[in-house]
């Protein structure tokens, strides 16, 4: 009966969160979207401001996929080309990394206070004018009633040594990653994703080593919704959901070995860093981030070239076969 119980807390928390994550932005969206719509639009060639307000846009409206399918959006309009696009794309990746950093404050034992917010926010839907800023004070609110709820399904001893023991089962670096990509992509939000991890680090249910690759795993769960949102879309909007999927592989696959050999030394300096261990998640998310966008950044050339190779246009396939076509007729008279 317990473990039903806790499975249902856990459920209702994730359940919660995705929501409050939903209304904040949504919220944020009217508070401010037509002018980050409008910023997003004018930018130019220059690929370190595009990277800057893709990470402005997503930290405001505190969601990489709603900017990412944005850009798309933009893209399948012909209103941005794949170059500006990829440069959003990246920056929207660091963006979304506020996201984790905001969860992590719940060990802070401050929680319990911010979502009070939730409260403050419903009293204020009462005023017709401040309708926007009620609906951003409730999603953030329930952002901890959510957390709050993740962590109420480990506050059985049974259900944590539980949980642990399954993590210690499958202490293999890949194995966890691909958990972390198959449940970012089931949820559809890494920023839920992370939510659970850093709740389950908190109640001791799992360590920091296994949080990291799970962490990793994530980045690449999330681009599951862009690529869902091209469906039906042109061919350059299917571009830009590749670049966004090539981005999180590359930094992935960068990481992961050394993650793998240097796990200890990489658990020191974030403890150097901070000693919450929830906190410790949410700078190594940003890191992580940062870093591959520093690397990914000059590459932009190559991340278009590369979906260009992957999503090839019909013309281009059709005057290739056709070449092919003439050039076989050709040998076949030459012989």
């Amino acid at each position: 009966m317990k473990i039903f119980e806790c499975i249902l807390s856990l459920i209702s928390g994730i359940g919660v969160f995705i929501l409050a994550m939903e209304l904040l932005s949504d919220s944020l969206t009217k508070l401010a979207g037509e002018k980050m719509k409008l910023l997003l639009k004018k930018i130019a060639g220059n690929r370190i401001k595009g990277v800057l307000i893709g990470a402005l846009v997503t930290a405001v409206i505190q969601s990489s996929t709603a900017t990412t399918i944005m850009v798309i959006g933009f893209v399948n309009a012909n209103m941005m080309d794949l170059y500006q696009a990829a440069a959003i794309i990246i920056g929207a990746n660091i963006g979304t990394t506020i996201t984790g950093l905001l969860a992590s404050l719940e060990s802070l034992n401050i929680s319990l206070y911010l979502s009070l917010l939730c409260f403050i926010g419903v009293i204020l839907t009462f005023i017709r004018r401040t309708k926007k800023v009620a609906n951003l004070l409730v999603g953030l609110g329930m952002i901890f009633v959510g957390l709050k709820l993740m962590s109420s399904s480990c506050d059985d001893e049974s259900i944590r040594s539980g949980f642990k023991s399954v993590f210690e089962k499958i202490n293999f670096p890949l194995l966890l990653e691909f958990l972390g990509i198959l449940f970012t992509a089931i949820i559809q939000s890494s920023s839920a994703m992370t939510g659970i991890v850093i709740v389950m680090i908190s109640n001791q249910a799992m360590n920091v080593q296994n949080a990291l690759f799970i962490t990793l795993g994530a980045n690449i769960g999330t681009c599951v919704t862009a690529l869902i949102g091209v469906i039906g879309g042109n061919i350059n909007s299917k571009r830009a959901a590749i670049i966004h999927l090539t981005f999180n592989l590359c930094g992935c696959t960068l990481f992961t070995p050394f993650l793998w050999i240097f796990t200890d030394k990489i658990i020191y300096i974030l403890e150097s860093i901070v000693s919450k261990e929830p906190m410790q998640i949410a700078i190594f998310h940003l890191f992580f981030n940062c870093v591959t966008a520093i690397i990914t950044t000059p590459l932009i050339k190559f991340l278009v070239k590369f979906s260009e190779f992957v999503i090839r246009d019909r013309k281009s396939i059709r005057l290739n076969s056709s070449h092919i076509t003439i050039s076989y007729a050709v040998f076949c008279l030459k012989k």
